[in-house]
């Protein structure tokens, strides 16, 4: 089980990746990011909860991670993305007249904030830092 970890946690990394650069690249061509953007969202949700169940079971299981910090750096995508939706929701309720705030630029700061967070967590769990 800690092999498919080690395999999710490049996977989890890599779909956070996405997540920022592919919003980025759409501002920078002035576009928006596609309905599969959401497809993406919705993939990066399950695949970091997934990831974060197999370490739950890890430590069930009596394996801990050299440093707590492991813990704190692989749960925070997670709450990233609670507080990311709470925000985007938030930000389509504005005054009439006013533009909304686009939901998926809330999610492409999450997704940043998670990358970094998903490779801090991979990095203590690999033992590089």
């Amino acid at each position: 089980m800690a092999e498919i970890h080690t395999v999710a946690g490049f996977a989890v990394v890599a779909i956070f990746a996405l997540g920022w650069l592919w919003p980025l690249g759409a501002a920078i061509v002035r576009r928006g990011p596609g309905d599969r953007y959401w497809t993406w969202l919705a993939t990066a949700q399950v695949v970091a909860g997934a990831q974060a169940l197999v370490g739950v079971a890890l430590l069930l299981l009596g394996r801990r991670p050299t440093t707590w910090l492991h813990i704190v750096y692989g749960l925070g995508p997670l709450l990233v993305l609670a507080v990311a939706h709470g925000l985007a929701r938030e930000g389509m309720r504005v005054r009439r007249g006013a533009r909304p705030f686009p939901p998926h630029v809330w999610f492409a700061f999450a997704a940043f904030i998670a990358f970094g967070l998903s490779l801090r967590a991979m990095m203590t769990g690999l033992g590089l830092g």
